[in-house]
């Protein structure tokens, strides 16, 4: 469907019912896979022959639904996982392993930072980790002989900021890795990042994408742009033989566009297992069928509450980029011209405890570990997704101790409105 809008490949991508056959997609809820003989399951362990016989690997609910993705993303292949932290764990430990370096936005979200600057530091990989909005000299300078990818988010949860992807994406292809970039908040209907020169893409699907709070799951979406064998010393594992697959070379056998998703799924779903189940699968794709819809009215929400916030006495700062006063306004203009996200940060006068005030009083927005839902939440990221950073690494996360991440729903703006005004004055 690569012809087609973003709002058709939400509704009919990844799945195309024949003859008879149902009109939604099938849920498969098998574990295993009835072959005729040895050898025709043979050669799909010898990954000869497409198919599936086991859904650790594969499972065809998940891949009609992560062939969506990759359509609205405009790639060549997509993999789905059991969620978010999974997808960003794959995307870089597919081709970062011990004794390796990546470079990282410092502006991420809090548990994954804590899986690349802890749990991935214990297996050997060391993290540089930039600011956003370093200059391209400091960029450049994060660099070592052995990295292998750089990372960020399009935008940040919950610092909201705006990631300049060409400057990454630039820095990264002078030498000569990938650049994975976190798509979760703005979605391929807000901003799609292999067209701005991103080469993977990762999800939490559980966020707007399944946008219920029904399912936790997440997506690996490859371009199928980035050309390993032209850096096949630095990246081994896709340009060498798999002893554990009978020698195979993905990047020969599968090309630029299926080298990275198959070794990913043959590999390391094989080994980890964080699969998404067929269910979630099916109700993940029954939130990418409204998605196109939805994250509009996000957006609309979004802009009026933080329009709202700015003017309020009671508030210290507010950090939204739709707004013109903040400094990411024009890097959203040009990388989410229809808009971006539906979450507002903002700070209350009066600090953490002003905070803590303001989310108890609170009636419509219920106080969540969740965000980009279709209910309004809120959330104090410093004693909860970040509670784990100390105040320096909370500063350079752009994630104050004052911050609160409020997501807005698809409630009436002013309603919300109405709620939060309410809250602060009781704040």
């Amino acid at each position: 469907m690569s012809d087609y809008r973003i709002e058709t490949k939400c509704v009919q991508g990844g799945y195309t019912p024949g003859n008879g056959e149902p009109r939604q997609i099938p849920i498969i809820q098998s574990t295993t896979f009835k072959y005729a003989t040895g050898e025709d399951m043979g050669r799909l362990f010898d990954l000869e022959a497409s198919g599936y016989f086991y859904s650790r690997l594969q499972n065809p609910t998940c891949d009609m639904v992560a062939a969506k993705i990759c359509e609205m993303e405009g790639g060549s292949a997509a993999m789905l996982t059991s969620s978010g932290q999974a997808a960003s764990f794959y995307a870089v430990f597919n081709i970062a392993s011990c004794g390796d370096h990546v470079v990282a936005s410092s502006a991420i979200y809090g548990g994954t930072y804590n899986l690349f600057s802890v749990t991935m530091k214990k297996m050997g990989l060391d993290f540089t980790f930039v600011s956003p909005d370093c200059s391209e000299e400091e960029l450049e300078a994060a660099f070592r002989p052995n990295t292998k990818a750089v990372f960020g988010e399009t935008i940040a949860n919950p610092a909201l900021t705006v990631l300049d992807i060409e400057k990454f994406a630039r820095a990264a292809h002078a030498h000569g890795v990938p650049l994975i970039v976190d798509n979760t908040f703005a979605t391929p209907v807000n901003c799609r990042p292999f067209e701005w020169g991103a080469d993977i893409v990762t999800h939490s699907t559980t966020k707007y994408m399944d946008g219920h709070g029904a399912s936790l799951g997440g997506c690996i979406v490859d371009s199928g742009k980035f050309d390993w064998l032209a850096h096949a010393d630095r990246f081994p594992g896709l340009c060498t033989p798999d002893d554990s697959y009978h020698g195979v070379t993905y990047a020969e056998k599968f090309g630029l566009g299926g080298a990275f998703i198959t070794k990913a799924t043959a590999q390391l779903m094989r080994d980890f297992g964080s699969m998404a189940s067929p269910v979630s699968a099916y109700l993940l794709n029954l939130g990418l069928e409204s998605l196109h819809v939805r994250m509009p009215r996000h957006c609309e929400n979004a802009q009026a509450v933080a329009e709202f916030l700015e003017k309020h006495g009671k508030v210290a700062w507010v950090n939204y980029p739709g707004l013109p006063s903040s400094p990411y306004y024009g890097l959203a203009k040009k990388y989410m011209p229809g808009g971006t996200c539906g979450v507002v940060s903002f700070g209350i006068r009066g600090g953490r405890e002003a905070a803590s005030r303001f989310m108890a009083a609170l009636k419509l927005a219920a106080i969540e570990t969740h965000v980009a839902d279709a209910r309004t939440c809120c959330l104090h990221p410093a004693s909860t997704t970040h509670r784990q950073m100390n105040d320096e690494e909370l500063a350079a996360a752009g994630v104050p101790g004052d911050l609160v991440r409020f997501s807005c729903g698809l409630e009436s703006k002013e309603d919300l409105i109405a709620d939060i005004a309410q809250a602060l004055e009781r704040a």
